[in-house]
C-alpha cells in the first residue's frame, strides 16, 4: 500500500500570494488509483475526508483504497469512515443532544474528572427555529404576538441553550427569529471551504434534520442523521456509510414559462422514488443542471429525503460561486473556494458521459408542468388540473383501500357554524408560505408577492376564517419582498410575516378555531391546507386537517384565494373580480420578465452582512433569558422542568462495559404497513388532549394550553416515552378495520 504523504500540496490562492495553504490532492491521489477521475463528485469529497484523516487507526489506508476504487456496480459490503467538518442541530433534535452532553459532564464530574473534558471537537451551530407556532395570524402585529408566546412557552429551553453556548467553546448558537436552520445554513454558515493548520478542505457536515441535504445545493455534502450518529460525529468520531450507490440524474433543455422550481421539485420527487433511490446518493449532471439558479438547486437537494435519497448532490461551478459572492462571503473565502475545487479538478457541472455512475436517470425540464403533491405523502404528485377530481376520488374509497374517511364524508354537504363561517369538505383552512425548501428560492417567493398585487388589483381577496402566514426563512426576505414593495401586497391578502422559523411544515400551524375543529369533527368533513412546504404527512399540519398539498408559494395564494381544492384552478376562474368578471389564473400569474425584473433586490452582498451581522445582540427578546441556573458553568444545575431533564442513560454509568441481557418472548406491538414516517413513530406536533404525553403532564400541573408540542418537549425523557406511536392518524394493522388508532 502506498504512502499517501505525496497528496499534501501547494494550494496557490488568488490574491493572497504572502498566505500559505496546501491540501490534500486527489489529481496527486490518481497517480494511484487512475479511475478517481471518473468518480462521481460527492463520492470525491467523501474520498478527500478519507484520504486527509487517515491516521492508520480509525482510518487506514485501506479505507482510502477501497474508497478511490468504487465501481458503480460492486457489491456493497465496505464501510467507509467519513469525518465532518462541522454539525448543525435545530432546537427540536439538538437539545436532546446538550441533554447528553450535559449529563456525560455530570459523570464526568462525580468520577473526579474535569467536566470540560466533555466538550466538542468540531464546530458545533445549532439554530433555534422549530419553536414559533402560528397563533396569531392576518395582523401586522402577529410576528410580534407570536413571539412573545415563542419565549414564554420555551423560556426554560432556551435558559438550558443559553447554558450550552456558553459552557462549550465550539458550541454556537443562532437565536430564535433568525430564520429556518437549513436556510441560515445556505446563506450564512456555510463557507465553502475549511481551514485548519494551513490546510485546506471542503466544508462537509451531518445534522439532526432530514433536510441538511439543502446544503447540497452549493456543491457541499451533508446529510440528516439521528442523534447517535450527530453526537458521535461532535466528539470528532466518524460517520461510517456503507459505499453507496450513485445514481446520476441528467437535467437537460429549461422549464417553460410558468413552471416553478416547487413543480420541478415535486416532479423529481415522484420520479426518483419510483425509481428507488432510497439509501443512495444522488448527484445531478448534464446542460439543464448547469442552467438551474443556486435556489433552483438548493429546492432540490432539500427534498432528498422526500424522494428517499440520502442526498441530492449538484457539483461545484460558476453559479455557485455566484451565489456565495451575492450572499456576502468574503472576497477571501469566494477565492479559496473556487481554487480549491479547480485544484481538485472538480470545477463545472458534468456531461454525460464524463462521470460512472451505479444508474442513470433522465428529465427534460421542458415536460414538467405545473403540480401539487399531496393530499398526505409529498411524493404523490398530483398536475394542477387534477388536483380537484383526485381529492373527490379519494376521500371517498373505504379505509381498506387507504382511503381516509370515517365514515366517508357528503363532499357536497356544508355547515354553517354559530359565528356564520360556511365551510365544507374541500375548503382550504389553512394556506401557509413556509418551510426552508421554497422560502430560500426568491424566483418563487417574488411569483407569490407579483400574484397577489395583480389578486389586489383585481379586487380578490381572502375569506378572513383561512389561516394565511408567511414565515421566511430568514430574514433577508422580508428585505427583498419590502424592498420590490411586494410584501404590502401579499399582507393584503392576508399573509403577514408570522415568524421566522419552521411553522406549518412541521406542525406549528397553530389550533384553528374552536367553531371549526367541532364542525370538522361533527360532520366528518375533510378539509386542506395548501403550503410551500416538504411534508404534508397525515395530521403533521394540524390533526383536524386529513388533506395537505404541497405547492408553490404562487399557487398557496392562489389556493386561498380560491377557497377549495374542489375548484380546478386549470379549469375554473380563480374568483370574481369587482366588476363581476372572471379572473383566471392566467390572468395574475406573473412573467418571467415581471419575476426578473424584482430578483436584483433579492442579492445584495450588504444585506445579507448586516442582518447577520450581530444577529444575536439584536434580538432584545432572547437578551432577556438569563442562562440555565448553575453555580459552576462547567456543569448543568438541572432546575425542576417539564422540558428539560438529564436523561437517565447516564444513571450508574460505568467505566466497565455491561453485557446486553437476553430478550425472551419478544411480542409485537403495532403492525404499521407502507408509508410509515418519523411523524408516527415519534411525532414532533399537537399533543393530543387525553394522550399518555397530555395526562404526564396535566399530573405535574402544565396546563392545556402550556403543552406546546413533542417536538418543543424533546428534551425531556418522561413526555418522549410517551410520545412514541402518539400521531392520532396512526392504523395498526393487528386492530380490526373500524377500530379507533
Amino acid at each position: 500500500m502506498p504512502s499517501f504523504a505525496e497528496c499534501l500540496s501547494p494550494l496557490p490562492l488568488p490574491g493572497r500570494s504572502n498566505s500559505k495553504a496546501s491540501f490534500w490532492s486527489l489529481p496527486a491521489l490518481a497517480q494511484h488509483f487512475p479511475t478517481i477521475t471518473r468518480l462521481p463528485r460527492s463520492l470525491r469529497v467523501v474520498l478527500e475526508s478519507v484520504l486527509r484523516n487517515a491516521d492508520g487507526k480509525r482510518i487506514t489506508a485501506e479505507h482510502v483504497r477501497q474508497m478511490a476504487e468504487w465501481q458503480p456496480n460492486a457489491r456493497r459490503s465496505e464501510e467507509i469512515p467519513f469525518m465532518v467538518a462541522r454539525v448543525v442541530l435545530q432546537d427540536f433534535t439538538g437539545v436532546p443532544l446538550l441533554t447528553d452532553l450535559a449529563a456525560m459532564r455530570d459523570v464526568a464530574a462525580e468520577m473526579g474528572r474535569d467536566p470540560e473534558r466533555i466538550e466538542p471537537l468540531v464546530p458545533v451551530d445549532l439554530v433555534v427555529d422549530h419553536s414559533i407556532a402560528v397563533d396569531h395570524y392576518g395582523s401586522s402585529d402577529a410576528l410580534d404576538l407570536n413571539m412573545k408566546l415563542e419565549f414564554s412557552r420555551n423560556r426554560e429551553r432556551y435558559q438550558f441553550i443559553k447554558w450550552g453556548m456558553q459552557a462549550f467553546r465550539k458550541f454556537r448558537v443562532v437565536p430564535p427569529g433568525t430564520g429556518i436552520v437549513h436556510q441560515v445554513n445556505l446563506e450564512f454558515l456555510a463557507r465553502g471551504v475549511c481551514g485548519k493548520n494551513d490546510v485546506i478542505y471542503p466544508d462537509t457536515l451531518v445534522g439532526t434534520d432530514s433536510h441538511t441535504t439543502m446544503i447540497n445545493g452549493i456543491g457541499v455534502v451533508g446529510w440528516g442523521v439521528g442523534g447517535i450518529e450527530a453526537e458521535a460525529a461532535m466528539l470528532g468520531q466518524p460517520i461510517y456509510l456503507l459505499s453507496p450507490d450513485v445514481v446520476g440524474v441528467e437535467l437537460t433543455g429549461s422549464l417553460r414559462a410558468g413552471v416553478t422550481a416547487t413543480d420541478l421539485v415535486l416532479t423529481l420527487t415522484e420520479m426518483l422514488r419510483q425509481a428507488k433511490v432510497v439509501g443512495k446518493f444522488v448527484e445531478f449532471f448534464g446542460d439543464g443542471t448547469a442552467s438551474l439558479e443556486v435556489p433552483d438547486r438548493a429546492t432540490i437537494a432539500n427534498m432528498a429525503p422526500e424522494y428517499g435519497a440520502t442526498m441530492g448532490y449538484f457539483p461545484v461551478d460558476n453559479k455557485t460561486v455566484d451565489y456565495l459572492a451575492s450572499t456576502g462571503r468574503t472576497e477571501d473565502e469566494i477565492a479559496a473556494f473556487e481554487a480549491y475545487f479547480r485544484a481538485q479538478e472538480m470545477f463545472g457541472v458534468p456531461l454525460a458521459g464524463e462521470i460512472d455512475y451505479s444508474a442513470m436517470l433522465r428529465l427534460d425540464l421542458a415536460t414538467v408542468t405545473p403540480s401539487l403533491a399531496g393530499p398526505k405523502r409529498p411524493q404523490d404528485r398530483i398536475d394542477l388540473g387534477a388536483v380537484q377530481s383526485g381529492f373527490t376520488t379519494l376521500f371517498s374509497e373505504p379505509v381498506s383501500r387507504d382511503g381516509f374517511a370515517r365514515p366517508a364524508p357528503a363532499l357536497k354537504q356544508r355547515h354553517l357554524t354559530r359565528n356564520g363561517i360556511d365551510i365544507g369538505s374541500g375548503d382550504v383552512l389553512i394556506a401557509a408560505i413556509t418551510s426552508c425548501t421554497n422560502t430560500s428560492n426568491p424566483q418563487v417567493l417574488i411569483a407569490a408577492g407579483l400574484l397577489a398585487r395583480k389578486a389586489v388589483e383585481r379586487g380578490l381577496s381572502v375569506k378572513p376564517h383561512i389561516k394565511t402566514s408567511l414565515a421566511p426563512g430568514s430574514r433577508v426576505v422580508t428585505d427583498y419582498l419590502s424592498r420590490s414593495g411586494l410584501l404590502g401586497d401579499l399582507e393584503k391578502l392576508g399573509f403577514y410575516v408570522a415568524g421566522y422559523g419552521c411553522t406549518t411544515c412541521i406542525g406549528n400551524s397553530g389550533d384553528l378555531a374552536a367553531e371549526i375543529n367541532e364542525a370538522i369533527a361533527e360532520h366528518h368533513l375533510v378539509c386542506a391546507s395548501v403550503l410551500s412546504g416538504n411534508r404534508n404527512f397525515e395530521a403533521r399540519i394540524h390533526p383536524a386537517l386529513r388533506a395537505n398539498y404541497l405547492a408553490s408559494p404562487p399557487l398557496v395564494v392562489a389556493y386561498a384565494l380560491a377557497g377549495s381544492v374542489l375548484r380546478d384552478l386549470a379549469g375554473e376562474p380563480v374568483g370574481i373580480d369587482r366588476l363581476g368578471q372572471d379572473v383566471w389564473l392566467r390572468d395574475i400569474w406573473p412573467s418571467s420578465d415581471e419575476i426578473r425584473a424584482c430578483l436584483s433586490s433579492s442579492s445584495d452582498p450588504a444585506t445579507y452582512r448586516r442582518l447577520y451581522a450581530d444577529f444575536a445582540q439584536r434580538n432584545p427578546f432572547w437578551n432577556a433569558i438569563p442562562s440555565g441556573a448553575s453555580k459552576d458553568m462547567q456543569v448543568y444545575g438541572w432546575p425542576e422542568s417539564s422540558y428539560i431533564s438529564r436523561p437517565p442513560f447516564f444513571d450508574r454509568f460505568s467505566m466497565e462495559a455491561t453485557p446486553p441481557g437476553e430478550i425472551r418472548q419478544a411480542r409485537a406491538l403495532a403492525i404499521l404497513g407502507d408509508s410509515v414516517t418519523t411523524d408516527h413513530i415519534s411525532p414532533a406536533g399537537n399533543i393530543a388532549e387525553n394522550s399518555p404525553a397530555a395526562i404526564w403532564l396535566g399530573a405535574h400541573g402544565v396546563l392545556r394550553a402550556d403543552f406546546n408540542s413533542y417536538g418543543a418537549r424533546r428534551g425531556h425523557y418522561e413526555v418522549m416515552v410517551r410520545g412514541t406511536f402518539a400521531n392520532v392518524r396512526i392504523r395498526n394493522l393487528m386492530l380490526p378495520p373500524n377500530a379507533d388508532g
